[in-house]
């Protein structure tokens, strides 16, 4: 952002002062990462109702009616005494088949609606069953050690990963022995999982990957697959085009909750803070607006945005912005690198984001002229 740019937006008059998500230094107690193994606020109302599968695509259908018999099949059960199964009792015998499911299919096509959908379709207390990325699981591992987490996760009936992150061989060999564990004390296991490195192509089958990768657990697993095209560009607009540096700073001074930062200081930012955090670095957040959006130069700060987008998306945060389109984050050699999928589906989350970022503008602006994103005529400025 240019000094005249920084200038205009901090000379804004009246309106709300916006804070900063670079002002924010979000400290997370083991008790919350616990608290949190729930889906997230993005997935709260989904179900397999509210599911729509493509027509053309018979797969999807297929994986709502397995996923379902799955939950049923996990039931209530009658080894639990207040919630909790005694220390004196053994695991229930486990059923004959796979203990575990596998949603196996691009990015886009609603894996973690239905893996959520799982998750609330099973019958338990909410603190007997678990949802959370693998990065997310891999952080209670650090906070409350390998064991305590074995024993905090032994009484769940069910365990949903979401994005088991196959690139990074060594917290893979950490998730795939707690698994064993929780696997071996009854626990029912469900996953996602991006692509390994040098596996190319957006929409490719991970499942051989993800089998291997677990070792062991390969036979606990049934594969679901999920065909599809990426659901958030399915008849929509394109990404919509970036307003000026002056338009995203007047919106931070309208919208009660939003944060204002300039994209560069906030990449700096996110190199500060465990990745574990940007979830709590969003808290009370209702809208992100960024200036100065350019290109991502390397790869770890690259993959620090991805989760940071990750975090936004789930919790429904729309992204207002200036500088590139977001399709221009990511440079031609990493969108044809290992990390491929990652950084198209950080460029669809992030995409989704901008759309609601401006119809919100938008419905501002039709509703009072005096909003001062538009303008006095209640219009979006030209683009620059």
């Amino acid at each position: 952002m240019s000094p005249s740019a920084s200038a205009s937006i901090a000379d804004t008059p009246g309106g709300i002062a916006p804070g900063a998500l670079t002002g924010r230094e979000p400290r997370v107690p083991a008790e919350r990462l616990v608290a949190e193994l729930v889906p997230p606020p993005r997935f709260d109302a989904v179900r397999f109702s509210t599911y729509v599968p493509d027509p053309a695509r018979p797969s999807q259908a297929e994986a709502v009616r397995a996923l379902a018999a799955f939950a049923a099949g996990l039931g209530g059960g009658a080894t639990a005494v207040g919630g909790r199964r005694p220390w004196w009792r053994r695991a229930p015998k486990e059923p004959a088949g796979p203990r575990g499911v596998y949603l196996d299919g691009g990015f886009g096509v609603g894996k973690t609606h239905l893996l959520a959908s799982l998750w609330h379709a099973t019958e338990a207390a909410p603190e007997l069953k678990g949802f959370c990325t693998f990065v997310e699981l891999t952080n209670l591992v650090g906070a409350l050690g390998f064991q305590q987490t074995v024993r905090t996760l032994g009484d769940h009936r069910l365990l949903c990963i979401d994005e088991f992150e196959l690139d990074d061989p060594g917290d893979t060999v950490l998730v795939s022995s707690l698994l064993g564990k929780l696997v071996d004390s009854g626990v029912a296991l469900a996953a996602t999982s991006n692509t390994l490195p040098g596996k190319l192509g957006e929409g490719r089958f991970a499942a051989a990957d993800f089998l291997r990768e677990i070792q062991g657990l390969a036979d606990r697993f049934r594969p679901l697959r999920i065909d599809g095209e990426d659901y958030r560009h399915r008849g929509l607009p394109a990404a919509p085009a970036p307003l000026t540096d002056e338009a995203v700073g007047r919106a931070a001074h309208t919208v009660p909750g939003a944060t204002l930062d300039a994209f560069p200081d906030l990449l700096g930012h996110l190199a500060r803070v465990h990745p574990s955090r940007y979830g709590a670095l969003t808290d009370g957040v209702r809208t992100v607006c960024l200036t100065g959006v350019r290109p991502v130069a390397d790869e770890a700060t690259a993959l620090r945005l991805v989760v940071l987008a990750d975090r936004l998306y789930d919790r429904e945060i729309p992204v207002l912005a200036s500088g590139v389109p977001f399709d221009r984050l990511f440079g031609d050699d990493m969108l044809a690198g290992g990390y491929r999928k990652k950084y198209f589906r950080a460029i669809s989350r992030l995409t989704a984001l901008a759309r609601d970022a401006r119809s919100d503008v938008e419905k501002r602006d039709s509703t009072d002229d005096s909003a001062a994103v538009g303008g006095s005529g209640g219009t979006l400025p030209p683009q620059e």
